[in-house]
């Protein structure tokens, strides 16, 4: 007879141990963490130890990632409500690249947008940008991360692009069409990755959005 013929057999009779309860206490099994028989009332409250213990290391990992979370949600809420303040352009952009420097350690950021307003400054934000890369930034349903090997984003950190390993690129929208893009970059490889969750990044981009588009009128 095969064990699981066996253990088809009691689960398709669970009457078995009431008509056999003398089983019940002259059953002994190894213990799951040692050498020794027990009890299968024994081993029952091991293998409860053992779940209440997986439970309680779950709980810590959601409290963990509540409060990181909390921590997260208190610095888009502070760079939010920097930025409504902002009432230039440039107030925007440094307030931008502070907060996001200063509460959420990125190093280097850079901003593209598409078309500049008649009479405003030669900015770096307003220089050319690929078609190509205007078509990619369109077709994006949520932020690029991931390396910046192939693409013309790296350029616009400057001097550090040589040392940049890793990027998030953030689509910015307005009225549904794509104006320009946040390029966020980090000397860590990791940093930015394939597959990471993006939902802080798109809310930053659709801040930056109105905020933006707000001061360039």
């Amino acid at each position: 007879m095969r064990s699981e013929d066996v253990a088809q057999y009691l689960q398709d009779n669970p009457q078995f141990f009431e008509e056999h309860a003398e089983l019940m206490s002259g059953l002994v099994i190894p213990h799951p963490h040692g050498g020794r028989t027990i009890s299968i009332t024994e081993r029952q409250m091991v293998s409860l130890r053992d779940k209440n213990r997986q439970l309680e290391d779950k709980m810590g990992e959601l409290l963990e990632f509540g409060e990181e979370n909390d921590t997260i949600g208190e610095k888009m809420h502070r760079i939010g409500v920097a930025m409504i303040a902002a009432a230039s352009f440039q107030s925007v952009l440094h307030t931008l690249n502070l907060h996001l420097r200063d509460d959420f350690a990125i190093p280097h950021v850079a901003v593209r947008l598409w078309d500049r307003p008649e009479n405003a400054e030669e900015l770096p934000e307003f220089a050319d940008v690929s078609e190509t890369l205007q078509e990619f930034a369109e077709s994006l349903v949520q932020p690029y991360c991931g390396s910046t090997s192939g693409f013309e984003t790296s350029s616009w950190f400057g001097d550090a692009a040589k040392h940049v390993r890793s990027q998030a690129l953030i689509a910015m929208r307005n009225g549904g069409g794509t104006i320009g893009m946040i390029a966020l970059g980090s000397e860590e490889p990791q940093r930015f990755y394939s597959g990471m969750g993006t939902l802080y990044l798109e809310r930053l981009g659709e801040m930056a959005s109105a905020a933006l588009a707000r001061v360039l009128r």
